[in-house]
């Protein structure tokens, strides 16, 4: 299974984008999707999650101003990002879980994107 993300940017606080990832192979489609960050200097942190079914789990921090979402005969997972904050500065990773339901976790993973780049200036 291959992941390619895409859509990270450069843009102001307040301001949105929309990655998308998709994803190649037969693991990915009856599987749950997550998005992770990583800021430099800090540990990978979990962002969002969708199973199967479309049920979705958000870090708090995210809650309301981040959607997850999934487009079922693209393969591909998306994540838009509004109201965004320097703090939300980091390479963004999307991945597939082992299973079907959208975990919080990232060991419950097993194929990683090379992640894109976001970076929100204040």
């Amino acid at each position: 299974v291959q992941l390619q993300a895409s859509g990270g940017g450069l843009v102001q606080a307040g301001g949105s984008l929309r990655l998308s990832c998709a994803t190649s192979g037969r693991a990915s489609s009856n599987n749950g999707l997550a998005w992770f960050r990583q800021a430099p200097g800090k540990e990978r942190e979990f962002v969002a999650a969708i199973g199967w079914r479309g049920t979705s789990t958000y870090l708090d921090s995210v809650k309301g101003r981040f959607t997850i979402s999934r487009d079922y005969s693209k393969n591909t997972v998306y994540l838009r990002m509004n109201s965004l904050k320097p703090e939300d500065t980091a390479v963004y990773l999307c991945a597939v879980a082992r299973g079907p339901m959208p975990s919080t976790r990232d060991y419950q993973y097993q194929y990683w994107g090379q992640g894109t780049q976001v970076t929100v200036s204040s």
